[in-house]
């Protein structure tokens, strides 16, 4: 009788209590106005007309503690919060019942019991979220045991090294901020002066629906990257005001409305894949600019000082001209062949870090530079050993293909430049790994061989011509082994170049400069928290990172 029988079900609980109710014999009774499920109350209430005798009276149903209060009996008051207690240990929902007696005062009628057990695979979206770096507070407007219980039943906690088990930390509501009651507004400094209560909770249990609002806030004050899910009208504001707010499967329009995201499916299994996609995007990303600085860095420099120091003039007198420059249609083939070739960066194998992504661009324009600056410490050398090609006691004398004609020394820069290009882009891809850390997609790898054979073709049987009133000459002609030559050299700087990331990357970390591990220090402060929650209605989760 606290439920309208007459129409569908609107939620949950009224599907379960009208499924197990003979609703024939509600014909002698008349519903005459229903209050329908408040979260601020946590009641419903029905009035009700006998048809027999006339006589109207109310019925309600909800929280225990909230009809408790309603009842004045103190023996029945005990006797049902003992009750309340041993279920809940069990981690059995209690919903109490309540009616008017003849003088208009609130009796016990008793208490109906449920199952509400997390999804199957509710604990294992736990793991994975750990493992990531994700942290997950339960918010529920449950009894204090059952959220304990479901905690323990989630391995939501700390883990204590050397015991099996977790310890979750379930608070109550007492120590929650709360809107001001005049002006509806939150109270100042939630961060300062609430946040060391809110941010070691695993869990709070009976809140209401301002406290999830409030908790959102205090955690973004604190510096969290915030997220809520959620699925009712009480959960808006929430999703509203995280930093991205899901709607779970069957939420409300309201839910919707105020959420980023909305779930199609049933279980939030799919917040950790997405979360996993989203770090693979950014690695993408991560690669793709790296990789961009590193080569512009290396072509630019390159050209700087071989322009400025190194004249051809001064190495030969055979019309060799004042200052080294590559023809512009060979810097397009670099171009063009190296765009083509990114393109296919976003179809590569990536791995997802661990820890929540931030941008540290001082940290990534040093790893370009890194990258970059032995790619064009490698350029130089090869220049100045091709240029001075024509000497006695050159590497290339004693070879046998030495006095290269200037022509051929373009062409040699080009296929240099081209080579250490390709092979850097593999180099950035890994980050802290070296390049053989992480297989490259076949598409990628491709692409790469394909732009890299392109580059070796056109170096080698380029015809002998001027070029943007520049000698190139192909190397297969009179220096058959300098591209070979060429290719090995640029393989064994390589290996350097990427010595030279790893060692970066290990000192940068070591000693914590431009601050690389500040974006992973809240993931391992939560390296032995548990955390992912529950998509039923009455189980709202907390993700941050």
């Amino acid at each position: 009788m606290a439920a309208k029988w007459k129409e569908p079900a609107r939620d949950a609980l009224d599907t379960m209590t009208l499924s197990m109710a003979d609703l024939n014999s509600l014909d002698s009774v008349q519903q005459l106005d229903f209050m329908p499920f408040d979260p601020i109350v946590k009641r419903t209430e029905g009035t009700i007309k006998d048809l027999k005798t006339g006589r109207v009276f109310k019925t309600t149903k909800g929280a225990p503690h909230v009809l408790l209060k309603l009842c004045g009996n103190e023996v029945v008051r005990a006797a049902c919060e003992a009750d309340v207690h041993n279920f809940g240990s069990r981690g059995i929902r209690c919903l109490a019942v309540a009616k008017t007696n003849e003088n208009d005062e609130w009796e016990m009628v008793g208490l109906l019991t449920f199952l509400d057990p997390p999804r199957h695979d509710t604990k294992e979206t736990i793991h994975q979220a750990l493992y990531y770096g994700v942290e997950v507070k339960m918010i529920t407007g449950d009894h204090l045991l059952i959220a304990m219980e479901t905690a323990r039943q989630l391995d939501l906690g700390d883990r204590i090294p050397g015991r099996e088990g977790v310890v979750p930390i379930i608070r109550g509501p007492e120590g929650l901020p709360m809107l001001d009651p005049t002006t509806k507004k939150a109270p100042p400094m939630l961060a300062k002066n609430y946040g060391d209560y809110i941010r070691p909770g695993h869990g709070f249990a009976q809140v209401f629906p301002e406290h999830k609002f409030l908790i959102v806030q205090t955690l973004r004050e604190m510096g969290f990257k915030t997220g809520m899910t959620g699925d009712g009208v009480n959960d808006a504001p929430a999703l509203k005001r995280a930093d991205v707010g899901i709607a779970v499967a069957g939420a409300t329009d309201a839910a919707r409305a105020a959420a980023d995201i909305v779930l199609t499916q049933e279980g939030l299994s799919t917040i950790v894949e997405g979360i996993l996609i989203s770090r693979c995007i950014f690695q993408r990303m991560k690669n793709f600019i790296t990789y961009r600085i590193a080569a512009t860095l290396q072509l630019l420099i390159f050209f700087f000082i071989a322009v400025l120091a190194l004249k051809p003039s001064d190495f030969h007198d055979d019309d060799w001209p004042n200052y080294f420059k590559l023809p512009v249609l060979m810097l397009m083939l670099i171009t063009l062949l190296n765009d083509g070739t990114l393109i296919s960066i976003g179809y590569d194998y990536v791995t997802p870090s661990q820890y929540p992504n931030v941008w540290n661009l001082p940290v990534l324009f040093l790893i370009a530079s890194v990258l970059g600056g032995v790619a064009l410490v490698s350029s130089l050398i090869l220049l100045y050993v091709l240029l001075d090609s024509w000497h006695a006691g050159n590497i290339f004398h004693q070879m046998g293909i030495g006095s290269l004609s200037y022509g051929q020394i373009t062409t040699a820069i080009y296929l240099k430049v081209s080579v250490s290009d390709f092979l850097t882009l593999f180099s950035a891809r890994t980050h802290n790994g070296f390049f053989w850390s992480s297989t490259p997609s076949l598409i990628l790898l491709s692409a790469a061989c394909f732009s890299l054979f392109i580059s070796t073709i056109l170096a080698c049987f380029w015809p002998k011509s001027v070029v943007d009133d520049q000698d190139v000459e192909g190397l297969a002609y009179n220096a058959p082994y300098l591209a070979l030559f060429i290719w090995i050299y640029c393989i064994l700087w390589w290996f350097i170049q990427d010595l030279a990331k790893v060692s970066a990357y290990y000192i940068m970390e070591k000693y914590n400069i431009l601050g690389i591990n500040d974006g992973t220090m809240i993931g391992k402060e939560g390296e032995h928290n548990t955390s992912i929650g529950d998509d039923d209605e009455n189980l709202k989760t907390k993700l941050l990172g």
